[in-house]
């Protein structure tokens, strides 16, 4: 960003010296110069003041390239809780720009995915919450209930709802017609594993195997085998998945969802920590909220809070957040165990 250069283009679109600028905010015609100059900055007090002689808004005296300005949106979107809509539209608005600029639309299309995520996101809790009060209120009555569930991600035993046919069907399309993503090829692989399309799993292992040679290999072998409920090569590929070495921080954490979904929560809370360890900075927060879940389905809340204040600290310092909607949640979690 850079303000100094701003100062100067609108400075000479009015037509008026240094001096004459330096004159309407008080300052010294020295002090104009270092600002153009970019050896100096006004300010920040002076910035609104600035703003109203030029007659624009304060974040126009930033001048921002478009990888500044995307990133600047991304940061809004997660700064807070749901977005007001006047808000979401200008986001909206502003992301549509950059569509037109074919080096940065698939940028900016994420961005607008994140952005409608972010929102249906907000929404869920909100509907989470009226929900559960729904539920209070009507005595348990069914369509209350319900709402709450489908709020909530519940299991839905009609298959007809649950499965990912549309997702699978696209996304084999697309890995059909770009073959080395090797990204979308294992969101394929999961949705067809939770679906239970095991003999077509096994099938595009066979392109996977082409391209990976990490810890990702066994741990699919792992989720087949153990999806078609065969117990002795599930323990053959589990076996193998925990003796491999040089692996990327994920593979520990990976073992951690392993056994999680075994159960096994004592070998569980240990591969996350083991995760947490690997992992360069900026170290993500993913292992210590899970150990925090595990903690409180075992009814242990110390720890759950313990787990979660250490998922605090991995913000601030790791991330510099200090303050926000991912913020306040975990301090809602900490509050809500302590009651």
């Amino acid at each position: 960003m850079e303000m100094g250069k701003e100062i100067r283009r609108l400075r000479e679109n009015r037509g008026i010296t240094q001096e004459a600028l330096a004159e309407a905010l008080n300052v010294t015609a020295q002090s104009v110069s270092k600002w153009e100059r970019g050896t100096s900055m006004p300010d920040v007090q002076m910035l609104p003041q600035i703003a109203v002689f030029f007659g624009v808004t304060i974040d126009q005296l930033f001048t921002m390239t478009p990888e500044q300005q995307l990133e600047r949106i991304e940061n809004r979107i997660y700064s807070q809780g749901l977005l007001e809509a006047a808000e979401e539209r200008q986001l909206e608005q502003q992301l549509a720009a950059f569509l037109e600029q074919p080096e940065l639309s698939g940028q900016a299309n994420t961005l607008l995915a994140k952005l409608y995520n972010h929102q249906s996101e907000q929404y869920r809790l909100l509907a989470i919450k009226t929900g559960k009060e729904a539920v209070e209120k009507t005595g348990g009555d069914r369509d209350a209930v319900s709402e709450l569930a489908n709020a909530w991600g519940s299991y839905i035993s009609d298959w007809n709802v649950r499965n990912h046919h549309a997702l699978i069907e696209w996304f084999s399309d697309y890995c059909r017609r770009n073959p080395g993503n090797r990204a979308v090829l294992m969101w394929l692989l999961d949705n067809l594993i939770d679906d239970r399309r095991l003999a077509e799993a096994r099938q595009w292992m066979e392109k996977l195997e082409h391209m990976d040679n990490t810890f990702r290999i066994p741990m699919y072998r792992y989720m087949i085998a153990q999806a078609e409920g065969n117990k002795e090569e599930a323990a053959v590929r589990l076996n193998e998945l925990e003796n491999m070495e040089n692996q990327e921080w994920c593979w520990a954490v990976t073992l951690g969802d392993i056994y999680t979904l075994r159960q096994d929560y004592d070998k569980a809370i240990a591969w996350y920590r083991k995760g947490q360890d690997l992992q360069p900075s900026p170290k993500f927060t993913d292992s210590a909220n899970s150990i925090a879940h595990i903690y409180e389905i075992l009814g242990n809340a110390p720890k759950a809070i313990e787990a979660y204040r250490e998922q605090i600290r991995l913000l601030r310092e790791e991330w510099g957040i200090v303050s926000g909607e991912e913020l306040d949640e975990v301090e809602r979690a900490i509050h809500h165990l302590q009651k």
